[in-house]
């Protein structure tokens, strides 16, 4: 999360999209009405039957999910267009760095694509500069209602909905069972609460002679406690105030009391702390059970997963794709019907068999492959990150600069708890830093 050319770039080809999506959105005759009414849903609408009597071309965007999930989409695109006379649906995948000036490029030329696979952070950026259509206009509120409500918020600005939620993923606590039984405490009973989470961490640092757990010192750290790092409208700095000082101040006592790790521990070396039982608990994604299985068989065969502990904002960070029509899209109503297709709970149900991903649809999770364990680590892990959802929601700071931003915030911490800066004076300058980004990029 440093600042450098790449993320500089990015922030410039973004700058450099907005102005042209934003030239693009008027001025050019060609205004479209939302297909519904009040308490009407796009699908089976009289206007949506209408708009299909002449052929349609759906132009369908995903990122880097060819050709692992090509059956899969082939499949559940036929089964569309079957069901869908006159409409034909085109898809194209490309690479995760791609997306961005392909959206550019086809946008610029007037071919903008129809439903298109982005991350909660672009989708969100994109939305508030107007470049997105609002579903809201589209969904009824059982279609609307039917995600998780942190998930689908987290592309809600202003009461305009600019995404779909699509596939999820969130973080479980993977703990050490022989450490965790050493140190006086009962695995079947977990922690709930990230300040339940610390008195066992100092149990077992206690009790057990290892570190409770490792972390990365980076911005997610502020909303996990309920800190917003911008304010409402994106223009200041919010995460200078006496909650802050206090989260961080509690942080260095527990790394001088030897209860977390000192250090800015980036994945690997989180892998490496749990693999050799330096400390006792991961948090992180179920991907983390890859790696102890390969470096650490035995510690593998010792480990839980259960939900993961909330902070004080009783919520819990996830890392989404969603669908979203751009506001260019010349076929609206059908490319938001589409995308309701495939976001729906039978479809999601069935991505998540296939690509051991978590749904964002409520229905989903009811399903048992999400609700039964056969007894593994996998198993735990997919049930406890199931479990999680009611709490989700997607981490972003919402703006071009967003890299900066993180950046500047971890550099921040890395200063008072590596380097033993003075936290109100770290603050004040970082907060200082995060206006001049904010007011270079406006």
């Amino acid at each position: 999360m440093r600042t450098n050319r790449k993320g500089f770039m990015l922030s410039l080809l973004f700058t450099l999209m907005m102005s042209i999506l934003l030239a693009a959105c008027g001025g050019n005759g060609n205004t479209v009405e939302p297909a519904v009414t009040e308490g009407a849903g796009a699908a089976g609408t009289e206007a949506t039957a209408a708009a299909q009597a002449e052929p349609v071309t759906l132009e369908f965007w995903t990122i880097a999910l060819q050709p692992t999930f090509n059956d899969y989409f082939n499949d559940l695109i036929a089964k569309y267009e079957s069901s869908h006379p006159g409409v034909t649906v085109e898809w194209k995948d490309y690479p995760y760095d791609a997306i961005s000036q392909r959206l550019l490029t086809s946008t610029a030329s007037g071919k903008s694509p129809d439903v298109v696979n982005l991350n909660t952070e672009f989708a969100s950026q994109l939305g508030s500069k107007g470049a997105l259509l609002n579903l809201a206009d589209y969904l009824t509120d059982e279609q609307a209602k039917s995600y998780f409500d942190g998930i689908y918020n987290s592309t809600v600005f202003e009461d305009k909905a600019y995404a779909l939620p699509w596939y999820t993923g969130t973080e479980v606590l993977f703990m050490n069972k022989k450490l965790v039984e050493k140190a006086g405490l009962d695995p079947a009973n977990p922690p709930q609460t990230r300040e339940e989470l610390v008195e066992w961490a100092r149990q077992v640092h206690d009790k057990a002679g290892v570190a409770g757990y490792a972390q990365q010192l980076v911005s997610k750290l502020f909303p996990i406690d309920g800190i917003p790092i911008l304010n409402g409208d994106k223009t200041a700095a919010a995460f200078n105030t006496p909650e802050a000082e206090a989260m961080i101040s509690q942080m260095r006592d527990l790394m001088k009391e030897g209860v977390v790790l000192k250090e800015d521990a980036d994945f690997s070396k989180q892998i490496q702390y749990f693999s050799g039982e330096q400390v006792a608990f991961q948090l992180s994604g179920p991907t983390f059970i890859n790696f102890i299985k390969t470096s650490a068989p035995d510690v593998y065969a010792n480990t839980i997963a259960v939900p993961l502990p909330t902070g004080k904002a009783n919520l819990r960070l996830s890392n989404s794709m969603n669908l979203v029509v751009p506001e260019k899209s010349k076929n609206p109503e059908q490319a938001v019907e589409f995308a309701a297709f495939i976001t729906n709970a039978e479809n999601q149900t069935a991505f998540s068999k296939v690509a051991n991903t978590l749904p964002s649809s409520k229905a989903s999770i009811a399903d048992p492959f999400f609700t039964e364990s056969d007894g593994s680590l996998e198993a735990e892990a997919k049930v406890a990150s199931s479990q999680s959802l009611d709490k989700a929601t997607d981490y972003m700071v919402g703006v071009p600069s967003a890299a900066d931003i993180n950046s500047a915030l971890a550099r921040g911490l890395q200063e008072i708890l590596m380097n033993g800066a003075d936290i109100k004076e770290t603050l004040n300058a970082v907060e200082k830093e995060v206006n001049n980004i904010l007011s270079q990029g406006s």
